[in-house]
């Protein structure tokens, strides 16, 4: 059940990830200096998505060791460390990695939005899976 656990975990969030950048392309692509344009991306196709999935694996393996090893046992309590650990470790990195280039401040809202809403998700389904 672990491995299987991880891997809806991923799934979840990955397409928690499509639909929140579906919403947002428009305000993401402007305050991120996002070139969509098929001609000047370094990652052709399908390797971006490829990536992303299996960074997914990787936040939602670890979550689960994380879990595990903190006695985390039930969806209520996946679910608030999950918002946690989106909210307090990944999010303020991003914000230190667009704080620097000087990006706008709403690229941070914008990708800790989903770091949140990720890793919620994740410790959701880890916890319907445990």
């Amino acid at each position: 059940m672990g491995l299987l656990s991880v891997i809806v975990a991923a799934l979840a969030a990955w397409i928690f990830g499509a639909v929140w950048y579906m919403a947002l392309a428009k305000p993401w692509q402007r305050v991120s200096g996002a070139n969509m344009d098929e001609s000047t991306r370094t990652m052709k196709g399908a390797v971006p998505f490829i990536l992303s999935f299996i960074a997914m694996i990787v936040v939602a393996g670890f979550l689960r060791h994380i879990f595990a090893m903190s006695g985390i046992d039930t969806v209520g309590k996946g679910l608030v460390s999950g918002l946690g650990v989106g909210l307090f470790f990944i999010t303020p990195w991003i914000v230190i990695n667009n704080a620097y280039p000087d990006r706008p401040f709403l690229l941070s809202l914008i990708d800790g939005g989903y770091a949140v809403g990720g890793c919620a998700i994740m410790g959701v389904v880890l916890m319907l899976f445990a």
